[in-house]
Order: C-alpha cells, then structure tokens, then sequence
C-alpha cells in the first residue's frame, strides 16, 4: 500500500508506554500514525492534518478525552474510537451520546482494536474507497449529499452533523416510512459493539430531531413509534449530483 493510500490515524493517549508500542504496532498494520500526548498537543496537530480516524484516551490529565472527542465529532467530523478504562461504564455511555463511533476497554488486544478501526473506517466511507453515493436525497424541503456529507435546510442554509448524526439520518433516508428498531440502527450506525447502549441511538435521535424538526418536542419526521423504535414520516426522492 503507497503511503498516500494508506488510512491516517491520530492516536491521543498520555501513556506513553502505552502510546509508543501501539503507534508502532498500527504502523506494521498499514496505517500512517501520528502521536499526540494531550489533547493539547492533538488540537495543535488538528489545526494542520485532518486524519481519517482518531483514538482517543479517555482519561488524560488537563483537558479529558471526552472534551477532546467533542470538538472532533462537533467541528472537525472525524470518527472517534475512545480508549476507556475497565470499569468506566459512564465514561463510555458519554462518549457514545456525543458521537464517538465505537471504545475499546483496556487493556485490549490489538487485534480486535484494528478490527474495529477497519470497521469505523468503512461505516464513515475513509477507508480509501471511493464513496459511491452519486445521489443526493430530498425529503421535506431539505436536501442530503451523502458524498459531501452536507445537509442543506429548506431556507440553502447548511446545517452542521456529526459523523453519528449523518449516518443514523442516512439510515433512515434509505428507508423510508419503515419502522427501525434499536437493534437495527445499531447496527447500521455504530455498529454490534454498542448493543449495550441503546440509549446511544435515543440521544442521537434527539440531537437530529433538534436540527431538522421544526418543533423537536413534538417531532413530524422523525416519529417515535412505541415499542418499535423510530421511523422517517416522509417521502425520499433522489437526485443524480450535477458534474462539472
């Protein structure tokens, strides 16, 4: 794999005995790995690169990882997987509410942690193929290209999504009017690691709702629908992307 090919992860993590052997293990696997040993350090190497993934610690003195992993998923839309200590339920139900893609609990075996890298990497489209959504969905006066990943409301004005929020709203675009469990947009947007986190799917649920309902309290588009799960109440049509 040339070195332009290859998927570029941020790994966060003041650990460096940790840090340095996991940095040089990724490598080995064919990603190009820059360190960070404080989230200060990983807003400074922000400001120049924009990697496909980051790994984040959760537990870094001065700024914490689940600061960090907000400004990532709010303002750089960059996948997070979050490092977490053993016993840290509450610190990994958190990080999943405000958009990180997956965790891993330490200590892990390195394996399973490149399985779930390569698996956030293909749900967030970065794991150097081609996206090939060449379509862009309507729905109610807004628009969605998936390719961009841009949502536009009924009035042209952009609307900022994280990574999370443009696939459950993806997942749904793509099935319209059908009722989606829990389980299923699991599935579809983070993934069976999280199955223990249902609410992971209600809270980003409702950050959605806030930015495309006109009233989020009483919800048009997005109905909840009891003992079921969630459903888009509204009709999805395609367009082909203008070229050139």
């Amino acid at each position: 794999m040339n070195e332009e090919d290859q998927p570029r992860l941020l790994l966060v993590d003041d650990e460096a005995t940790l840090r340095v052997p996991l940095a040089e293990y990724l490598s080995r696997q064919g990603f190009a790995v820059t360190e960070a040993d404080s989230a200060a350090r990983a807003r400074t190497v922000l400001r120049d690169e924009v990697p496909d993934l980051v790994l984040l610690d959760i537990m870094m003195p001065g700024e914490d990882g689940l600061s960090l992993c907000r400004h990532v998923v709010e303002a750089r839309d960059i996948p997070v997987i979050l490092l977490t200590a053993k016993g840290k339920a509450t610190d990994r139900i958190v990080g999943l509410e405000i958009g990180a893609d997956d965790y891993v609990v330490k200590p892990f075996e390195p394996r399973e942690l490149v399985a779930r890298i390569r698996s956030v990497l293909r749900r967030a489209g970065r794991n150097g193929t081609p996206v090939e959504d060449n379509e862009i969905y309507l729905f109610e006066g807004w628009q969605l290209d998936p390719l961009k990943r841009r949502l536009v409301d009924r009035d042209g004005v952009v609307v900022p999504i994280s990574s999370a929020e443009f696939r459950l709203l993806k997942a749904l675009l793509d099935h319209p009017r059908q009722v989606m469990d829990r389980d299923r947009l699991l599935d579809l947007v983070q993934g069976r690691e999280a199955h223990l986190f249902d609410r992971a799917v209600d809270n980003q649920v409702s950050r959605l709702r806030r930015k495309i309902e006109v009233d989020s309290r009483s919800p048009q588009l997005i109905q909840t629908v009891w003992g079921g799960g969630y459903m888009l109440a509204a009709d999805v049509r395609s367009v082909v992307r203008e070229t050139g």
